[in-house]
């Protein structure tokens, strides 16, 4: 029987190890968050275009979703077509903010990345409100 007791583990510690994991996680996420937050833009990284040159860059582009499905290009309402075309003559330099109203339909916005996509316009700005 005394031999018994020697090999038994005691289990009246916890290991707080994984508690530490856990919060490191969670402080992670909510310093990313806030930093999202702060900054009130969320760039997105996209690789560099070696063909581009800095000098040819102007002011950027702004291109605004409303909350009734109108599209406007710098302030000039315009369809998805008539949109695609004026996007068609800017260098793919150019950098492109695009705000879209938060009761805007989604498949506006879509549209709207997409012919983005199509282009190869890479510098993009997704504009939001603190």
């Amino acid at each position: 029987m005394a031999r018994c007791k020697k090999h038994r583990r005691r289990f009246d510690q916890i290991n707080v190890i994984p508690f530490i994991d856990i919060m490191l996680v969670l402080l992670v996420m909510v310093l990313t968050t806030a930093t999202f937050i702060k900054q009130g833009v969320i760039p997105v990284d996209l690789p560099h275009a070696k063909a581009s040159k800095q000098e040819d860059v102007k002011k950027e582009i702004s291109i605004y979703v409303n909350a009734n499905s109108e599209i406007f290009f710098e302030k000039e309402k315009v369809d998805l077509k008539t949109l695609q075309e004026k996007l068609s003559a800017i260098d793919k330099a150019q950098t492109v903010v695009l705000r879209s109203d938060k009761d805007s339909k989604f498949q506006d916005f879509v549209s709207v990345m997409d012919i983005l996509k199509k282009l190869g316009h890479e510098q993009l700005y997704i504009v939001t409100k603190e």
